[in-house]
């Protein structure tokens, strides 16, 4: 994948880095190449991966090596093109990559790959009742996160169990978490998301209500 690599350093864009890199609070260095220009230069690579049948973990790895935050926008998109392609033991790759670089920008992509695997393996919902307890919060985050598209196939015991355990953080990136996950919920069920937040409001942070309930 070096020529990926080198067809983005080809495209940099100093002054739109400055830029992408402050939205981002100064975290990393970027390329300056902003997504829909990112996703139409990687599109026969995209192509070409999602038709091999084989997801390529030595590239996600090299792209997480990389200084510029893009190519590991690019190896999030590579899996989110291979999702099927997923299963039970790429939980573990994930965390680890939650574990590394870690800001909110790639930890919330990965919620729709890992998402996938634990409702097509429902056997993986004790490795996301793990994550919601982990000392890293950026995993933990992934675990209330991680059910963000499901929709009706949401598992409200699941959240349930994972939101209570985050209860009494006071990391911003959990706090908000939880209120995503409730505010997402409630386009589906906004009866149940009522109930959890008036059940829970006296442990839950302002944020995490405010956040939660702004459709019920």
């Amino acid at each position: 994948m070096q020529d990926l690599f080198d067809l983005l350093k080809a495209h940099a864009d100093s002054e739109t880095a400055v830029g992408m890199s402050a939205y981002q609070r100064n975290q990393f260095p970027f390329l300056g190449i902003k997504t829909p220009v990112r996703r139409e230069l990687t599109k026969p690579f995209i192509k070409a991966a999602k038709q091999s049948g084989v997801i390529d973990w030595d590239f996600v790895q090299d792209a997480w090596e990389q200084d510029a935050r893009e190519y590991q926008y690019v190896a999030l998109d590579m899996l989110k093109a291979q999702m099927d392609l997923l299963g039970p033991d790429d939980l573990a790759r994930f965390q680890a990559l939650a574990m590394r670089k870690s800001w909110w920008d790639t930890v919330d992509n990965m919620a729709h790959e890992v998402g996938h695997i634990v409702v097509t393996y429902p056997e993986t919902k004790a490795t996301m009742l793990a994550w919601g307890r982990h000392d890293d919060f950026w995993v933990r985050r992934l675990a209330i996160l991680h059910q963000l598209f499901l929709k009706d196939q949401t598992d409200t015991t699941l959240m349930t169990e994972i939101l209570t355990a985050n209860f009494g953080s006071s990391e911003f990136f959990i706090n908000k978490a939880i209120g995503w996950a409730l505010r997402q919920y409630s386009k589906t069920n906004p009866d149940w998301v009522r109930e959890f937040i008036a059940t829970h409001e006296s442990e839950m942070t302002p944020l995490s209500i405010r956040e939660g309930s702004k459709y019920v």
